[in-house]
């Protein structure tokens, strides 16, 4: 996972009068928390934090947080936005150790749902249960994304988390406790085995049933 960047900068004052200003300004109040340093309040430039927020590797990315001349790898773990304005209240970033395993919720991708047999030739409608997969991996390992391959889907298939084909190194935390959930599911009736199927002259006809 490549590393995006950003630089930020130490604040003293903090309330919300103070917080006020800084968005008046064009900065963006943070907090600088976890790992064994104590949490540091910083301000960011708002313009470069309301773009990054629009790109869905910023959510899941190692971020590399300039602060005073030295680099530390953080990632975001909360975001407020103004209710009705296009505003950044706040972030909250939180270290990560490169010794460490974090949990992360990464978006799942679902490939080739369109070609798959459930929907092209069975009409199934495919519903997404998930949209996103938690996570835990060290920072080195972890990838923005999950791809989930549906081509190969049927109707009245499920796929579970413990279909996924996850990189080296990451491992999805409900199956950690036990929780195989369900993440794609193609409502319709799977083909009929040819056992099951009744042919006409297997029926009664209505002249046979007076006889």
């Amino acid at each position: 996972m490549s590393n995006l960047k950003l630089v930020a900068e130490a604040r003293a004052e903090q309330g919300r009068g103070a917080s006020r200003r800084l968005r008046h300004a064009g900065k963006v109040p943070a907090i600088v928390y976890g790992g064994s340093a104590d949490p540091v309040a910083v301000t960011l430039d708002h313009n470069t934090v309301f773009h990054a927020l629009k790109k869905e590797a910023f959510h899941t990315s190692i971020l590399d947080l300039e602060l005073a001349g030295k680099s530390e790898k953080v990632v975001l773990r909360d975001f407020h936005m103004h209710s009705f304005r296009p505003e950044v209240l706040h972030l909250d970033l939180q270290r990560v150790s490169e010794t460490e395993e974090i949990h992360m919720k990464l978006p799942l991708h679902f490939l080739n749902e369109e070609i798959s047999q459930a929907v092209k030739v069975q009409g199934a409608h495919v519903t997404h249960v998930a949209t996103e997969v938690e996570v835990r991996a060290l920072a080195k390992d972890l990838p923005h994304f999950i791809e989930v391959d549906l081509a190969n889907l049927k109707a009245g298939q499920t796929i579970h988390l413990s279909d996924l084909v996850l990189p080296a190194g990451v491992k999805a935390e409900k199956l950690l406790r036990g929780d195989d959930a369900a993440l794609v599911i193609a409502g319709g009736i799977a083909e009929v085995a040819d056992a099951e199927i009744v042919s006409p002259s297997d029926v009664p006809s209505a002249k046979g049933a007076t006889e």
